[in-house]
């Protein structure tokens, strides 16, 4: 009689513990945001110093993961990476227009182009 008591307690632990913890574990899951790629066009990149600056200025934003450069010359193309729910495209085109120049720190020249 004690072994199926023992039994029985255990066999009803464990049918009320299982899907209660899978449960949990279900509805703790990270949900998994999928990454947006947007390219942007700059004006007024006229080094690698500038190139730099931009990109690692975007990169340093929450969301975004990575920030390269497509194609260099009057019109710099970058193609950024970023999660939509923590950096707007907003944001990422105000940090770029924000970034000091290479030449002159207190001078702004950057523009976002047909944003």
């Amino acid at each position: 009689m004690k072994h199926l008591q023992a039994f029985l307690i255990l066999l009803s632990a464990t049918f009320f513990t299982v899907p209660l913890a899978s449960a949990q574990t279900a509805n703790t899951l990270p949900k998994l945001e999928k990454v947006e790629i947007i390219e942007v066009k700059v004006k007024g990149v006229g080094c690698s110093a500038d190139i730099k600056s931009i990109s690692e200025n975007v990169e340093n934003l929450e969301g975004v993961s990575n920030c390269k450069v497509l194609k260099k010359g009057a019109t710099t193309k970058f193609e950024v990476y970023l999660l939509p729910s923590k950096v707007s495209k907003e944001r990422i085109y105000a940090t770029i227009e924000d970034t000091p120049g290479c030449k002159n720190p207190n001078d702004r020249p950057y523009k976002v182009k047909d944003h």
